[in-house]
């Protein structure tokens, strides 16, 4: 592998890597880190990803080793873009497929024109309420954590900015878009209120990351693809 570039994990690395369907953010954070630690011989070495996606959720994720870590704010703070489904006339409590659907409405009211002109009123500067099944801290507890004991969870609205809500396909009552928004907005509330906004019931079926920033999944590996990039890599060698 001559011809590629030498890596240097501790130096810092950008990782593009598309993750697969059901894998955590973190699990895919702990196969790399290990891949890599077993490649330079070294017992750690800091990796981090620069922003989570949910299990449910395919797409671009970034990962930063080493000193790269330090910039993993920068790139959380940047925009992010999204395809995906919301399935409407139904809600469900974590308003995405981890739990089952909790009610059912009527959708005989909605047109195609009628689903456009509200994904077009959602662009802008807006509160966003996260679901209560979030990664959101309440007392030093996850969101997730009690609503899945049956606790009350209250949440603060958050401040987002939609700068993209396009449909792309109709089919049925599934509605398929592309999103582009701000830190910390959460699609699945998206999904949830538009199907509320439309009169009717809504949660996300689907979505995959397209973006973070500039950066491009189109431009990421696959887990399997990294670990034999990883493997098969010419790496810096680094006296400290």
């Amino acid at each position: 592998m001559s011809d590629q570039k030498k890596f240097d994990f501790k130096a810092g690395e950008l990782l593009l890597v598309d993750k697969p369907l059901t894998w955590t953010s973190f699990q895919v954070v702990n196969k790399l880190r290990w891949k890599i630690r077993n490649k330079i011989n070294v017992k750690k070495i800091k990796v981090g990803h620069a922003g989570t996606l949910d299990p449910l959720a395919t797409g671009l994720l970034i990962l930063c080793t080493g000193k790269k870590t330090k910039e993993i704010e920068s790139f959380m703070g940047m925009e992010k873009t999204y395809s995906g489904s919301i399935t409407l006339g139904a809600t469900r409590p974590s308003y995405d497929l981890e739990t089952e659907i909790d009610a059912t409405f009527p959708t005989e009211h909605l047109t195609s024109e009628k689903i456009i002109a509200m994904a077009n009123r959602f662009v802008g500067e807006q509160d966003q309420m996260p679901p209560i099944f979030s990664a959101k801290k309440i007392n030093g507890e996850k969101a997730y954590d009690l609503a899945r004991k049956g606790e009350e969870v209250i949440l603060k609205p958050k401040r987002i900015t939609i700068s993209k809500f396009e449909i792309t396909k109709i089919e049925n009552n599934t509605v398929y878009f592309i999103i582009t928004c701000s830190k910390g907005t959460y699609i699945r509330s998206i999904a949830y209120d538009f199907g509320k906004a439309l009169e009717t019931g809504g949660y996300l079926s689907s979505l995959r990351r397209e973006k973070i920033g500039e950066f491009d999944v189109k431009n990421a590996m696959d887990i399997d693809a990294w670990l034999t990039h990883i493997e098969q890599c010419e790496v810096e060698e680094n006296i400290n």
